[in-house]
């Protein structure tokens, strides 16, 4: 096998994104945020550490949100509700799903209208 795993996702953000992108995924969600390499510092955009994965919020001129593709951010089960109710707190929608028995999670969008998943519970092998 050639794929040995996900190095990281990356999401598209308008230009000037940097300041909500660090509220939104930095304060909100609680995600570290990480230096971009130098080479590409001047692109502007944000990266986060997800553990041994990383999210990239990457600026593009001519923005467009994903309204149906998304990354799905694993919560620990016992944070999964405050987190959806930090989230309120600070004006984001949360729509919460219950197609998927063995798992619990919501639904919100990015301060730019990507979709993104907060889910808690098991996941395929």
């Amino acid at each position: 096998m050639y794929v040995e795993g996900l190095d990281h996702v990356q999401l598209a953000a308008p230009p000037g994104c940097e300041p909500d992108a660090r509220r939104f995924f930095g304060e909100l969600l609680g995600l570290r945020e990480v230096p971009k390499p130098a080479s590409l510092a001047a692109r502007g955009g944000v990266w986060f550490s997800l553990g041994d994965q990383e999210l990239h919020i990457g600026v593009q001129e001519h923005f467009v949100a994903a309204e149906k593709a998304h990354p799905a951010l694993r919560v620990d089960p016992a944070g999964l509700e405050s987190l959806a109710a930090r989230l309120v707190s600070a004006g984001v929608e949360v729509s919460w799903d219950a197609e998927r028995e063995d798992m619990r999670r919501f639904f919100a969008r990015d301060p730019w209208g990507n979709r993104i998943e907060l889910c808690a519970g098991s996941s395929p092998p």
